[in-house]
């Protein structure tokens, strides 16, 4: 396996003069005064997985997944423009994982654009997320911070081991829960965002349903967010704080309503015409327990902390990513930690298509109970080679 990787690093250097000459555009349409796009992405990874090994178990060496999106859209003489937005999850495994608990469909909404700002309304991401900044990464799908491809199978549940506490340092409690969504218009570099999302229903439709009858659900979640974003000669600027509270209903003892906030920065440099530099990072704190909306605590609290750098020279990406968290239980859970590094290099092909390889180590550790492997420390690392198609 490992050798396999590396005759696909190798190809990095030897495959992109020949694909670079291709591009593929998304399916688009007219009809009357409606303009139609399809077009999607799909991305997978053959990686060699290192961790403590259980007799009988192999673990998984290749992973992807595929998405589809849909838009349908009216543009007006009057600067209004009215759109209906659509994406679905085709194909997955249980280690390309997306954000929203691999439903077919993620997002359904209807988007007014006016000169005043944008209304979003559906199942989509909150303002919070939308507006997050958390630092530059060779690829979004591999980074250490809310990855979409993952590396290593727990033995004892079969399922993706960072499950038990993953790395993500925007505020993102909503998920794509149906809600309503306002943007301001850029103005001196700042945008404000504000979402209200009434349930974790996921019909489209905002109160419709009160999502999963489940105790300690979310209700009446608020979010907001600042963005800003501007240049400075060669030096670009972004940086973003976010808030969100929600009400605890069906309350169990020792769980309270959401209370959940980050920061992000980020800071580009161009060093000269084909060189930049990045660097940047974000910081996460939520009262829910590793992040899982259900779980909102009265007590303890978890933290995500990504740091990383980028260097992009011509179609090259080198870049560097340090991740830590800990999700604190209180009295009615034990105390997981998380320390990530990853160095990765990619090479954009073309317009589509990326190609990256890399090298991920995660170090997990609790204060009560054992990992599979009955120690409460656990080192696991992989190397991987990664390609992105999006269209």
């Amino acid at each position: 396996m490992k050798a396999v990787l590396l005759a696909s690093a190798a190809a990095l250097f030897v495959v992109p003069a020949a694909a670079g000459d291709w591009t593929v555009d998304p399916w688009t349409a007219d009809f009357s005064h409606y303009s139609v796009s399809v077009g999607g992405k799909a991305h997978g990874t053959l990686f060699s997985p290192d961790l403590p090994s259980v007799p009988g178990f192999d673990q998984q060496w290749a992973s992807g997944l595929a998405d589809l999106t849909l838009r349908v859209q009216r543009d007006y003489d009057s600067g209004l423009s009215l759109s209906l937005k659509a994406g679905f999850e085709v194909a997955r495994d249980k280690l390309s994982y997306d954000n929203y608990g691999g439903d077919l469909v993620q997002k359904v909404y209807a988007v007014m654009q006016t000169g005043l700002g944008r209304v979003e309304v559906g199942m989509m991401d909150g303002a919070a997320y939308a507006l997050s900044v958390t630092g530059p990464v060779v690829d979004d799908a591999t980074s250490l911070d809310n990855a979409n491809a993952n590396f290593f199978l727990d033995p004892s549940t079969r399922r993706n081991f960072t499950e038990v506490f993953a790395l993500n340092s925007a505020v993102e409690s909503s998920l794509n829960y149906a809600k309503i969504s306002y943007y301001t218009p850029r103005l001196f570099g700042i945008q404000i965002g504000m979402s209200f999302t009434p349930s974790e229903g996921k019909e489209v439709i905002p109160f419709l349903n009160n999502g999963p009858q489940v105790a300690n659900r979310q209700k009446s979640i608020w979010e907001g967010a600042v963005n800003y974003s501007n240049t400075f000669g060669r030096l670009s600027v972004g940086a973003t704080i976010a808030a969100s509270v929600g009400h605890g209903d069906r309350k169990t003892p020792g769980h309270a309503g959401l209370t959940e906030w980050g920061t992000g920065v980020q800071l580009d440099y161009d060093l000269n015409d084909d060189m930049k530099l990045s660097v940047g990072g974000a910081w996460r704190r939520s009262n829910t327990y590793a992040f899982d909306i259900n779980d909102a605590l009265a007590t303890g609290v978890t933290e995500s902390t990504h740091l990383s750098t980028t260097l992009t020279w011509g179609s090259w990406i080198v870049g560097g990513e340090l991740g830590s968290g800990t999700a604190d239980g209180g009295l009615l859970a034990p105390v997981i930690g998380v320390f990530g590094t990853q160095a990765s290099l990619g090479y954009v092909i073309n317009t589509n298509l990326q190609a990256t390889f890399g090298w991920q180590e995660l170090r997990y550790s609790r204060n009560a109970g054992v990992f599979y492997d009955g120690s409460q420390r656990i080192r696991m690392d992989a190397v991987f080679f990664h390609l992105n198609l999006h269209v």
